[in-house]
């Protein structure tokens, strides 16, 4: 379910200090219920892969990722110098001592996001290319059942006029084709994973 931006803007999380000056492009209430130490399970499950390929059924997502990825490399908006440390500093460069010292957190296998922090109710990965520098925050938040559930934020900072035409050019195809299909899939396996959960 899609949020309101002030269900991201509104909490304390530690992404705010660093991440100012980046937009709030969506933020989604995600399919995985759980308990209040649960985060390190959907931090797992999604740098393991749960959004892949393998793990999405969906025709209209596999066709859109395939047309993005042959898109980018035809045109060159993922090579090495377009990303972080090239094109734009990593957000580990601006982290205080104390997020610096604490976990990392694992990096995305299926995608190629970086993980930038990972604290017990929050982490951050982060992707660059020649488009935008964007921000997967994930949040652990409370629900109205009395538990807990997984909240995505998407932070951006377009690459200039084409990023932003860009972002909004991608927007429908995220909404119909990208989200409905990667949260499915994310909810399937939560739901899937829960004995495991239960006895760590």
């Amino acid at each position: 379910m899609r949020l309101p931006s002030t269900a991201h803007t509104t909490r304390p999380w530690r992404i705010h200090e660093i991440a100012g000056d980046f937009q709030v492009e969506d933020v989604w209430a995600l399919p995985t219920p759980g308990g209040p130490d649960d985060l390190p399970h959907l931090v797992r499950q999604i740098a393991n892969g749960a959004g892949d390929g393998t793990t999405i059924s969906s025709p209209a997502y596999r066709i859109l990722f395939s047309i993005r990825w042959k898109l980018g490399k035809l045109l060159g908006w993922d090579k090495s110098g377009a990303g972080l440390g090239a094109r734009v500093q990593t957000l580990r460069d601006r982290l205080p001592a104390d997020l610096r010292e604490a976990p990392r957190g694992p990096d995305v296998h299926s995608a190629p996001f970086v993980s930038v922090y990972q604290l017990h109710d929050e982490w951050a990965a982060e992707i660059a290319n020649r488009t935008v520098h964007a921000v997967m925050h994930i949040g652990w938040v409370p629900d109205e059942a009395g538990g807990y559930r997984g909240q995505m934020a998407v932070l951006v900072k377009p690459n200039g006029l084409f990023g932003a035409l860009y972002m909004a050019g991608i927007k429908p195809f995220r909404y119909v084709g990208v989200y409905p299909a990667l949260f499915r899939a994310m909810g399937r396996k939560w739901q899937a994973n829960a004995a495991e959960r239960s006895t760590s």
